[in-house]
């Protein structure tokens, strides 16, 4: 073990709790973690600042049942192995110490002895924050005394139903959404930096949300924040634990939510992560067969021992209940619902059934949502579920597996198909547009273009386009407008909303100057007039998951590629209509189909994008049946032509 240069604070840590004699770790505490029902369980397990017996210091307490011993080590002891023994102090294996004089800042590691005599050094699982990559360290922090300015925010989240809430979300990857001219940590923005400029931005494109990839601590950039080895530690590369909380916190008080990336799917097998943590399978599955995964070379999470679920839990409350997050984005559900996702036959175990569900992993959902969601209302829980689970969004008592939200993958799928396709011949693929309105209402979905649609040679969201120069802008509108009046939540990844060229590339910053050319320029307004729209109309967002709140005027108009349908509130009262012709082909006879003798308002369309309230032009339906409806409207659609009219 290389000796390290001490990150030590010159002031003294903050007391807390005092240890009471009788040790840190209660019976009680044992026993709920061993029972995997002590949701706070992170603020024993870990690094502890506190004051004993009159002396300052940080106490110490690690699970490791396997270990024939552990021991603490850090620039304190030189690293020696040998210096600052731990005691056992359970039948679940917990080891404990306090180290009088240890301060806030300083490196640290778990030397455990395994039962074969091998001494593994480990990063403490538990941890309030990591060493900055390549380094493998823990970092003493005092994450407590953080003064919170976002009440009214939590407030009103506590009695909020999302579900009827208009949802449109950022996904954003901190290290390459800007970038500054520095060399210090690659440039990369600070938590405090990002929340001011990422807040502006957000703001002003009229986004509600930011999802963040890649905020728990990990070793490798190009995982993405996807391999994780410190679940509790906010990364490094962006600065400390309590600058996040300022990220949150300022967010908040700018009206913008923050979700985060969760990964409790798999981790990494990185010699200082948790893979064999005490020598011996410990949270991952010991059956190879259910704890390897065999395409991303790492570890399955054993969701059938309870102090692996209470880890877990105990987590998602963290970041819930400590830094204020507002949801987080389940990554890889399918991988943890299916025995045999990834894996060929002969690679898997079925279950007791003889069936490929991991009942363990589902009753483990059930648990963490009911719990996650019991405990702080308001708060999202959204699963990453590339198939067709049934009930991901009902209520565990309805059997389901209790996520707020699903994302919708098979309309991405299908969304994205069209899109490629030359406009002539999507008209042999309209049932891709149409076919995710058949089963729009069976969960609480998320429509997403997200950061995996725009890497790996999938081409950027401009380039997927067909067609040269503006053609390639008028397609993107019109497939946003398409999205925006879809039912269900939005979510688009940064770069998207003003036609980045390039790939994402985590090690590069996105092209703003991009957005300082016309058509750049004209997409950007596009997608923000859009967002703007959609906050002020509940028909968009109120019945996300109900046919009352959408109407087909035609859906089978596939020859001209040419889709209009409804979209309607609780009250019928304030409704809008949707028009998008998906050809370069003008109708400039092009007559549609309404529901009612009224005056209808045009608030945007893809030559304006939206029009000022004064200026907004109206058309008065004439009676005589059209696309089944006994009134109609004409109105000049263009090439890529989109209309939205309110009646």
């Amino acid at each position: 073990m290389a000796v390290r240069k001490s990150a030590k604070t010159p002031a003294k840590t903050t007391s807390k709790k005092p240890k009471p004699d009788t040790g840190w770790i209660s019976e009680l505490d044992c026993y709920l973690f061993g029972a995997g029902t002590h949701y706070d369980i992170y603020q024993k397990l870990g690094a502890h600042p506190m004051n004993w017996k009159g002396e300052d210091g940080i106490f110490f307490a690690v699970w490791a049942p396997h270990a024939a011993a552990v021991h603490l080590v850090g620039d304190f002891n030189g690293w020696n192995p040998d210096a600052n023994p731990m005691k056992k102090i359970s039948q679940l294996g917990i080891w404990e110490y306090f180290n009088p004089g240890m301060r806030v800042g300083e490196l640290y590691k778990f030397a455990i002895t395994t039962d074969t005599g091998k001494i593994l050094y480990k990063a403490d699982p538990f941890a309030f924050s990591a060493e900055y990559r390549p380094g493998t360290a823990s970092v003493t922090a005092d994450i407590s005394g953080f003064a919170w300015s976002d009440h009214e925010w939590i407030a009103a989240r506590s009695h909020t139903d999302m579900a009827k809430r208009p949802i449109s979300i950022y996904e954003v990857h901190l290290g390459s959404w800007r970038k500054k001219d520095r060399e210090e940590k690659d440039g990369c923005y600070t938590y405090i930096e990002a929340a001011h400029e990422l807040a502006a931005y957000v703001r002003e494109m009229g986004y509600t949300h930011v999802e963040l990839m890649g905020i728990a601590e990990h070793p490798y950039d190009g995982s993405w924040g996807y391999q994780v080895t410190g679940y509790f530690a906010p990364t490094s590369r962006y600065g400390t634990p309590k600058e996040f909380m300022y990220f949150v916190n300022y967010l908040h008080k700018n009206g913008i939510g923050v979700i985060l990336d969760w990964v409790p799917a798999h981790f990494p097998k990185d010699a200082h992560g948790l893979a064999d943590f005490d020598g011996h399978p410990l949270y991952e599955y010991e059956d190879p067969k259910k704890g390897e995964h065999p395409d991303w070379g790492t570890r399955v999470f054993d969701y059938g021992k309870n102090e692996v679920k209470d880890f877990l839990i105990s987590n998602a409350l963290y970041w819930v209940e400590q830094y204020h997050v507002d949801g987080l984005r389940v990554d890889a559900v399918a991988s943890m619902l299916y025995l045999d996702y990834g894996r060929q036959e002969g690679q898997w175990t079925p279950n007791r059934y003889g069936g490929n569900q991991n009942l363990e992993a589902i009753e483990f959902f059930k648990h963490l949502n009911t719990v996650v969601q019991g405990r702080n209302h308001g708060v999202m829980m959204i699963a990453e579920e590339s198939t067709a689970w049934p009930g991901v969004t009902k209520h565990p008592q309805q059997d389901g597996l209790g996520f707020t939200f699903k994302w919708n993958m098979g309309w991405m799928h299908d969304f994205l198909e069209y899109m490629k396709l030359d406009p002539y011949f999507r008209k042999y693929s309209h049932n891709r547009m149409t076919f995710s309105l058949t089963y729009f209402t069976s969960e609480n979905y998320i429509l997403v273009l997200s950061h995996d649609e725009v890497v790996h040679l999938k081409c950027s969201m401009i380039n997927k386009m067909p067609g040269l120069g503006e053609d390639k802008f008028s397609n993107l509108k019109a497939g946003y407008t398409f999205m925006l009046g879809h039912p269900g939540k939005k979510l688009l990844f940064m770069g998207q909303d003003f036609g980045q060229w390039h790939e994402w590339d985590e090690k590069k910053a996105l092209d703003w100057y991009l957005a300082d050319k016309d058509s750049h320029r004209s997409l950007q307004k596009y997608v923000r007039d859009l967002l703007h729209l959609y906050k002020k109309y509940p028909c968009l967002y109120s019945l996300d998951h109900d046919w009352n709140g959408f109407q087909w005027i035609n859906a089978n108009d596939g020859d001209r590629s040419i889709f209009s349908f409804i979209r309607r509130d609780e009250t019928g009262k304030k409704s809008l209509l949707f028009v998008i012709n998906f050809t370069p082909v003008p109708r400039p006879d092009y007559r549609v189909g309404v529901p009612k003798k009224c005056k209808y308002t045009l608030l945007l369309d893809q030559e304006h994008g939206a029009y000022k309230a004064s200026q907004c032009p109206t058309y008065t339906s004439a009676k005589g049946e059209c696309d089944g409806q006994p009134y109609s409207i004409a109105y000049p659609l263009g090439a890529y032509g989109t209309a939205i009219f309110r009646f």
